[in-house]
């Protein structure tokens, strides 16, 4: 048995103090000069240390833990709690507020975000919200935690098996690529960011035993100790002459014809996750392609402007596979919505062995999602000037706290190897399924008839 993969994290703070969700009002006209203010009682020592940084931003918008403490013993009520606008205002409707705070906290202190209060959200929702997974075994957790001694395993295999061996051709009987997280890294397709960063996400990926997809600008990460680790992308007609162990190129009806003929090497061909791809799958797999990825766009959906959510296209690829009899045939990857932990482990429930993580890693590193360069302004973040260590040490966080939360889905599910996991829709629900079996045989209700 290889050894327990364990990410280990540190906290790295932010380099710009990110936006709070809630700020403090401290009115002091009117006050009565208590004695022993309420201030001075608060546990977490928050007004001790209020200050303001080089943005005139107050410091106790992101200390305070909202414990309401002194709002509520002030006796002249001159306290108050209030949401920044600010923050209402980041991100968008699947890029939420709240899914850019969470990646911020996780990518400073590498640690699970627990709020204590239960799940406040709503029942159902779209994309990855209207499926749940199976927690039966959450009734009895393991003594010591996921990190104890209980071995859950989280490698994937890049490239897939053959259904025969042939002894007498040895280029074809390769042993995939273990990747020890079923997590890859993809840069943004906005954002600006510089060559520091491309370095930071490079030494992640080393780091965490993992690959970085950096598109077109694979020729800005010159060290030659992060070589290893990148998947360029090529024109189909460039696939053999890259010195890489895998090598991405996009869809064409040649591209079975550009597969790396040198031991060692393989190529990943990117389709879009439009209705249909399991066709386009099928026949790539037929043709000896071992790594496909599914790619959507930043929010999930269709990559031709559908509404086909990222989910229903990996269901639908791994369910043909698995008709065709060719599943083990290749490793199918996926990109596009991956905003949060738990969408990894229901992407893998679904039928995708790995997926690519792409803008949560430049949130990680204070992106607000506000699209200011899109249009060419300034970045309130400052991400252009980070150092390529302290990318690294957000990115390393990041993935160190998703990996944490896979381990948590998986041991509750009681399942020890995330290989199990592909594919196992029986362990989880999906709303679109329970509704329509509660609610189809009613048929079609027009308003104003009655149900009799």
């Amino acid at each position: 048995m290889p050894s327990k993969y364990v990410i280990h994290t540190r906290p790295v703070a932010a380099r710009v103090r990110p936006i709070a969700s809630s700020g403090i009002i401290a009115w002091e006209e009117g006050c009565l000069k208590c004695a022993v203010c309420v201030k001075k009682q608060c546990v977490y020592k928050v007004y001790d240390r209020r200050g303001l940084d080089s943005q005139m931003k107050d410091s106790i918008d992101n200390e305070c833990m909202s414990c309401l403490r002194c709002v509520q013993g002030c006796p002249k009520e001159l306290i108050h709690k209030s949401m920044i606008p600010e923050f209402r205002d980041m991100g968008d409707s699947y890029w939420t507020p709240e899914i850019i705070e969470k990646i911020w906290r996780q990518a400073e202190t590498g640690k699970i975000p627990v709020s204590g209060g239960g799940y406040p959200g709503r029942f159902s929702g779209p994309g990855f919200d209207t499926m749940w997974t199976d927690m039966s075994e959450i009734v009895r957790p393991t003594r010591d935690g996921i990190h104890g001694r209980e071995y859950i395993s989280t490698s994937i295999d890049l490239g897939g098996t053959l259904p025969v061996v042939d002894w007498r051709d040895a280029a074809q009987n390769e042993l995939p690529i273990d990747v020890p997280i079923p997590i890859l890294l993809q840069t943004p397709e906005f954002g600006a960011y510089g060559k520091e960063a491309l370095k930071g996400w490079a030494m992640a990926a080393n780091h965490l035993g993992t690959f970085l997809a950096p598109g077109k600008r694979k020729g800005e990460i010159r060290e030659t100790r992060y070589q290893h680790c990148l998947i360029p992308e090529v024109a189909g007609t460039e696939a053999s002459r890259v010195h890489h162990r895998i090598v991405e190129a996009k869809w064409c009806p040649e591209i079975t014809n550009a597969a790396p003929a040198k031991k060692g090497r393989r190529l990943s061909v990117r389709v879009p996750a439009v209705p249909g791809s399991e066709e386009k799958v099928i026949s790539l797999v037929q043709n000896g392609i071992t790594i496909i990825h599914l790619a959507a766009d930043r929010n999930g959906e269709s990559a031709d402007g559908g509404t086909v959510f990222i989910k229903d296209v990996i269901r639908r690829c791994h369910s043909s596979l698995l008709d065709e009899g060719i599943r083990d045939r290749v490793t199918l990857l996926a990109s596009g919505g991956f905003s949060l932990a738990e969408h990894v482990a229901k992407a893998i429930i679904c039928g995708a062995d790995g997926v690519f993580v792409d803008v949560p890693l430049l949130v990680s590193l204070g992106c607000r999602m506000c699209g200011r360069c899109d249009k060419g302004l300034s970045c309130p973040a400052d991400i252009e000037r980070a150092t390529s260590d302290w990318v690294a040490g957000r990115v390393i966080n990041l993935i160190g706290a998703w990996h944490s939360q896979l381990l948590e889905v998986m041991g509750a599910m009681g399942i020890r190897d995330v290989r199990r996991l592909r594919g196992e829709t029986g362990r989880a629900m999906f709303f679109e399924d329970l509704d329509g079996s509660a609610f189809r045989e009613l048929g079609r209700m027009e308003e104003g008839s009655e149900l009799e």
